[in-house]
Formats: C-alpha cells, structure tokens, sequence
C-alpha cells in the first residue's frame, strides 16, 4: 500500500550499447519491462531508420503466420495454447525460422492449390453426372417430374415440332446458378424472340464452392434452339452469366455410357480428395502445435527492432545511445539486464546507463497488484496523477465501497454481490488464462475485488439498516413496548411508534430496531436519519479531501499555499457545514423524546426539538428562529453570537482565499532584485525557490515563463469562485446516499409485496405451486433490478462523488501515465478474443 501513497520517483537515463549486444539487451529489458523508451529520431522518416529492414522482415513474417493461421481455422484445427511463453530468438535463429515459415507456407500453398484443382474437378465431373441424370426427362418427352398436363405436354410437342421443320434441332445443356436463372431465362428470350425452348430442373443438394468452401445451390438447363447463328448467341449468354456448358450425347445409349464413365472417375477423384485432405490436415495439426510460439517470437522480434530505432548511433558507429524513464528502485534490474545481454552475446565491452538532469516532466508510475490495479484504474480513468501527486486510489480503496454500500444497504443483496465478486476472485487463474470475448464480463473481471468489497460493505450497512431482501431480523430483541392487546394487533396491520409511550428507554444494541418494520411512521424515521447520515458523511468526505491537499503542498514545498488556500478552505468549510453536523449531534444529545418538565415548562422534549436546516438557513440570513410556546430559541446560550461569529469568519476567508496567494506572489517578485542587490545568496535563492514553487503547479520540476499577474489574479479568481460555489453544491450533492438508499429499499419492499408474499397467502398444493413460481419471478427481477441496475446506478453515483466532491479538493491530474516497454504487455494487446 505504500507504493500507492503517490507515484515513484523516476529518473531519465541514457543507455550506451554496443551494436552486436544491443538486440540481447532489449530482449532483456522486455521481459523486465522497467523501462519507457523516448524517441531520439522523431524528425527522421521511417524508412530511413538503420533497423528498418529487420521491422520488414519481421512484418513479411508476420503476414506468412497470418496466412498459416488462416489455413488452420479453416480446416477447424485447434490452436494449442502455450504454457511457457518463449523468449525472443537470437539472430542467427531468426534466419532458420524466417525459412522454416516459408517453407510451411510454400507447402501449405501447395496443399491449398492441389486440393482446389482436385475439388474444381470433382465438381465439373459431379455437374457433368447430374447433366446427364437430369436431362432424361427432357429427351425422352417425360414430364411428371415437373408437374406438366397434358395440354402442357402437347404444346411442347408442338414448338418441338416447329423448331425442327426448317432444320436440324440443336441443345446446349449446362448448369447455372439458380439466382441467376430468372434473368438468364429473359435474355434467351430476347436474343431469340422466342425461337429458343430453354428447359430447367433445380439440384435439390447444394454443391461446394472449391475456392471458398461455401454451400452453393445450382440449376441444370437444356436450350433448344435451330441455325448455327443461335448457338452462337446462346453460348455467349452462358459465359456471361457463368453458365458451365457440358458435352451431353443426343443418343440415351451414349448418355448412359458416358454416365458409368463419369461415375467411375467421381469415385477415383473421391479416394484422392480424401488422402489429399488427411494428408492436409496432418500437417497443420503439426503446424499448429508450433502456431503460437513462432507468434510470440516474430512478435518480440518486431518490438525490439523497433525499439532499437529509437536510438542512436554515436559517430564512430561503434555505440548506440538511447534514452529512457526508468523507476529509481529498478535501475539495479536495468543494469543486470544491460550486463545480462553483454554477455548473451559474448561482448567483451559493457554496456551502461548513465542517470541524466532533466526539467522535462516525469510519466507517473504507480506501483499496484491485481488488488489494488481496479482501484488505480477508476481513478486514472478520470486523469493521470500529475508526478509525485497525492494519489486518491489508496483511500479509494475504503472510501469507495463505503459510501456505495451507504446507498446499496441491503443483506440479502450483499450476498449476492459477495458470492459474485468471490465467485471471479477464486476462479481468477481460469479466466486469466483465456480471453473472453464479452467486454462486459471483461469489465466485471477486472473489478473482481472492487464488486467483493462492495457486498462486504453492504452487508456491513444492511445489518446496521436492519434490512434482508425489505425484511427486518430480530436478533437482539426489540426495545419497544406497545401499548395494546391482542384484538387490536390483529386488527392492526401497522402501528404509530410514539416514542413518548411505547419507548422501553435503552437503544437498540446495532443498527435500526426490528420494530420499525411495522410501524406507519417508518418512512418518516427512516427519512431523517439516512438524511442526517449522508450530509455527515459528505462533510466528513469532503473535509478529508482538502487536508489530503497539505500533502502535496509540503511535499513540492508550497509552504505559503498552507496558509493561504488550505486554511482559508478548511475554515469556510468547517465554519458552515461542519457546524451543521455539529448542530445534529447535539440535538440529537440534548433533546428526548420522554418529556421532561420543569415548572410549566418543557425544554428538551421532542416537541422543541429544533430543525438543523431551518437553524442553518436563519444563520445564513441573519434572522432568528420562529418562538415557540415554552420552548427555548436556541439550543444553548451564546448561540447566536457563536452564528455570527461563524458567518463573518466563513465571510472572511473569501478575500483570503481570493486575493492573498497573488499579493504573496507580486511581494516576492517586488523582493527579488532588491535582496540580490544586498548580496545575501542565501536568502535570493531562498525566495526564487519559493516563487517557482508557487508558480509551478502541480510540478516543482517543470521550467515554465513566469505567469503574468493578471492572469495569476484571473485564475486565482476562477478558482474561488468555483470553491465557494462547491462548498454548497458538492454538499448537496451527498444528499444522493440518502436518496438512493431510501429508493432502494422501498423498492424492495414493493417487489416484495407484490409478487413473493402473494404465494404465501395461498394455502394447500396451489399455494405451493404459486410459491415456486413467484418465487422464480421475484429472484429474477431482484438479480436484474436491486442487485444489476441499482448496484450499476449505486457505483456510478459513488463515482461520481469521488470525482467531482472528493478529488477536486486537491488533485490536479496533469500527469501521462508510466508506459513501459514489456513484452508481456504488447502480447496482452495483440491477443484479441475470439468471436
């Protein structure tokens, strides 16, 4: 958790590599992946870079495993996934496999183009057999097949008759694809106006595609037609609609002979498809087994040379110099890895890393394990931390499943929460081990323990609410006493809670009595107090966010900001809202519900009970109190005195706030030549220190012209205003725990009543029947209302309180983040899910 308290500290480096270790000593700075490279050749064009043929090479191998892969999922072979993933491969093994891969592609190519001439074949000779079948009937004049009657049949007979007067009859018999045979059939017709008799029978069995595989449904065809010029025509009309076009015999004894013949080959052709296909088949099982390793080795590859265009080359060419962010505590493991690949190469010379000064700003690196990364992640997700900032994440990590448990409170759908979260944590190493194609269980995957912290704070919260699925437990006993006999509890569905009777005296030992379950004026208890809670918990949220700003004001020492932000702030927040919690605890002390006299008077029973908002707004107006009949105004003496002193003192930090930081700024930049004219060192560099930590925000470290002062006033304006403003909003804003909690159990209570506890007033086997299946409803819309959409709208509303009212108290978010070059990252990225 210390790593997270803010990001680590990082240095710039500059790496000195010999030119035969430098491909050994990225590979290792990879697998480490401590690192973050800069680009010392922006202005150079890609293709001028000294590594650009290596990037090719391994882009051409790239493009070979595509092709391999594709072959492989077409043939349905599974891809074995690797257990160790392999290192990078040396130079002289990239040219073994650079010809290994093209020797499996050449092969596979082969296989491909061998297995496409033999299906092409196959299918010309099964087109050709099914030609031949299914012109029978339309030589031998049978046309049952086609539902013909005779009237049909004679007017066949009849164009037949006619075409064959002037001449010899000729056909031309193929097959077509049966979308096109619509239009294919009118151009025939227009061609010959009529003077062609185009006979047609679907192929019921749909035929393969040899360069495609897909399925492909065909049409035989028969054109009669009389002249030489026809032919002509109609063979011109095939080829453009890519009609295949068959030699079929006139005579039924040639047919029948050329039938036998055909049919004998089908079977050969078929014997040697098949071989061909386990032959085929044999070999990309083997060259799957292989598949992923050779991906993660061209991959590493491709990233070290590309990385090693980032450097250099000194100009006696014998050194490549590179720069890069390196964690402080990791440059020991930079510099083993830098001797590490010295000696995987043999070379006598080392290579070393040199920390250089830079004004430059650091990337922001922090530390985090599977725990706390989700944690890490909501944050960056609204703005990297500027280097060396407060980091919000580490009290993320309590804050947020409290106060979402605060609007989620509720036992029975904790558990569910906690059996989800706990269901992902335990099972983690099975889902890591493959990626799941739905982005959504991705993002639930990845916030495992944020969704387990969540229930467990839920059920913390519900138990203190007194809540399981809208229903009460009466585990301590309840501590009322109400004051009527058995008729009328019976008579009785709920009942008044009057604390001045039926109150027994000792509160409840945790959370809200049962009692409250039966009770009318449950909402109206349960209203003020889940109010009350949240307006606490907001200024207490809200007060944390600004003391955690004091943390980086020492840190980047901005001293003078303590005293003129941080105090200025805290003081109107506390002087206004801190006070209203104040004004609650004590009435809450004070005042009793059991009335207590005095003479005629009575002063702290429930019926002078004060409210907190009408005292906060006459405060704030400078009016008093409506009198009431012997109660007193105020609830102590010297409270309103101690009002006023609270408004003009929160009046008072606002010219503070407003004016104080950029008159300190404009005294020192006055101050400055004067106490360098004096010859005091000391004390000059004393007040430049200052200056530039005062206008250097968030970074101490980053050069930058000085900021004129109106701009400096301009800011300083903004920044006022929208803190004044946001001292009210942001409160207001907290009212969001109240309001969500409230919504959330009576919804509950609703879904309750109105579906499950019908079946239990049911009695006999219909009751039992009617149970289970109200049951199966009301589960189901509690997994998909209460727990899904209420816990999604509870997280998003708690989001929205740690970004806006909590961080924007202190966190500038300024930063980019630490990129670091690892292989295991960049083979994170390019493995995609499979749809």
């Amino acid at each position: 958790m210390g790593d997270m308290f803010r990001s680590e500290k990082m240095a710039l480096a500059q790496l000195f590599i010999q030119p035969e270790a430098a491909y050994f000593a990225i590979s290792e700075l990879g697998e480490s992946g401590n690192v973050q490279f800069r680009d010392l050749n922006e202005n150079v064009n890609t293709f001028q870079r000294k590594f650009v043929n290596e990037v090719r090479r391994c882009g051409e191998m790239e493009r070979k495993l595509r092709y391999i892969e594709t072959e492989v999922k077409k043939d349905k072979v599974s891809i074995p996934d690797v257990q160790e993933l392999p290192k990078a491969p040396n130079p002289r093994e990239i040219i073994d496999l650079e010809a290994h891969l093209e020797k499996t592609e050449g092969d596979i190519k082969e296989l491909s183009e061998s297995a496409i001439n033999l299906k092409s074949n196959y299918l010309e000779l099964t087109e050709l057999k099914l030609v031949l079948e299914k012109t029978q009937t339309f030589f031998n004049g049978q046309n049952e097949a086609n539902g013909l009657d005779s009237a049909y049949k004679a007017l066949i007979a009849e164009d037949l008759s006619n075409l064959t007067i002037g001449g010899h009859l000729g056909f031309v018999a193929g097959v077509i694809n049966r979308e096109r045979v619509p239009g294919f059939e009118r151009m025939l017709w227009r061609i010959s106006r009529g003077n062609i008799f185009l006979r047609q029978v679907e192929i019921d069995e749909p035929l393969e595609d040899p360069a495609t595989g897909h399925e492909i449904y065909k049409t035989v065809f028969v054109a009669f037609f009389q002249g030489d010029e026809l032919q002509n025509r109609i063979k011109k009309i095939c080829a453009g609609y890519h009609a295949s076009l068959y030699v079929c015999p006139s005579s039924l004894p040639q047919r029948n002979e050329m039938l036998k013949g055909v049919s004998t080959r089908l079977e050969d052709l078929n014997l040697v498809l098949n071989q061909t296909q386990d032959h085929r088949q044999r070999v990309l099982v083997s060259v799957a087994k292989e598949l992923q390793n050779w991906s993660i080795m061209v991959s590493k590859m491709k990233a070290i040379y590309h990385t090693l265009n980032f450097f250099n080359m000194d100009v006696t060419k014998k050194c490549l110099i590179g720069e890069c962010w390196v964690p402080t505590k990791n440059i020991p493991a930079v510099q083993k890895a830098l001797s590490d690949g010295a000696s995987a190469c043999g070379s006598s010379i080392p290579s070393f890393l040199n920390v250089i000064n830079t004004s430059e700003d650091p990337p922001t690196f922090n530390r985090t394990n599977k725990f706390t990364r989700g944690f890490q992640n909501l944050i960056d997700s609204y703005g990297v931390a500027s280097y060396r900032e407060a980091n919000p994440a580490l009290y993320t990590i309590i804050t947020f499943p409290f106060l979402f448990a605060v609007m989620f409170g509720d036992v029975g759908h904790a558990i569910v929460l906690v059996c989800f979260g706990g269901y992902l944590v335990i099972a983690e190493k099975k889902f890591m081990g493959k990626k799941s194609s739905s982005e959504i269980f991705n993002i639930f995957f990845a916030g495992r323990y944020i969704i387990l912290l969540m229930g467990i704070f839920s059920m913390y919260t519900g138990f203190v609410y007194n809540d399981i699925f809208s229903k009460s437990m009466n585990i301590f006993g309840t501590r009322w006493s109400v004051n009527m006999n058995k008729s009328q509890a019976l008579k009785n569905e709920l009942v008044d809670l009057n604390p001045s009777f039926d109150y027994a005296g000792t509160p409840y030992f945790i959370g809200v009595d049962p009692v409250w379950q039966l009770a009318k004026n449950k909402i109206v208890f349960l209203n003020s107090f889940k109010m009350k809670l949240s307006i606490i918990f907001g200024v207490s949220h809200m007060i944390f966010g600004v003391c955690v700003s004091i943390i980086n004001f020492v840190h980047f020492r901005k001293y003078s900001s303590i005293i003129l932000e941080f105090v200025p702030q805290i003081l109107l927040l506390c002087f206004l809202f801190l006070w209203m919690v104040v004004m609650m605890f004590m009435k809450w002390i004070m005042y009793s519900a059991v009335t207590r006299e005095m003479g005629n008077e009575v002063k702290f029973g429930s019926s002078c009970a004060p409210l907190v908002l009408i005292y906060f707004i006459d405060m704030m107006l400078f009016k008093q109190p409506d009198e009431v009949k012997n109660c007193e105004k105020y609830m102590f003496e010297g409270q309103q005195e101690l009002q006023y002193a609270l408004v003009f003192g929160a009046l008072a930090c606002i010219p503070v706030m407003l004016l104080a930081k950029p008159i300190f700024i404009q005294c020192i930049r006055r101050m400055k030549p004067n106490v360098r004219s004096n010859g005091d060192v000391n004390q000059a560099v004393e007040f430049e220190e200052n200056l530039e930590s005062e206008q250097k925000a968030p970074l101490p470290h980053h050069a930058e012209e000085e900021e004129p002062m109106s701009e400096i006033y301009i800011h300083q304006a903004i920044h006022t205003i929208e803190y004044v403003l946001s001292t009210v909003s942001h409160t207001a804003s907290y009212l969001r725990l109240w309001a969500l909690s409230l919504a959330h159990a009576q919804l509950s209570e609703v879904l309750w009543n109105m579906l499950f506890s019908m079946g239990l007033k049911i009695d006999g086997y219909v009751g039992a029947i009617t149970t289970w299946a109200l049951f199966a409803a009301w589960a189901g819309f509690t997994i998909a209302i209460l727990v899904t959409m209420e816990g999604l709208s509870a997280f998003l509303h708690t989001l929205r309180l740690h970004w806006v009212e909590f961080m924007s108290k202190f966190y500038v978010g300024l930063g980019y983040p630490f990129q670091p070059f690892s292989f295991k990252t960049l083979l994170e990225e390019e493995i995609r899910p499979e749809n």
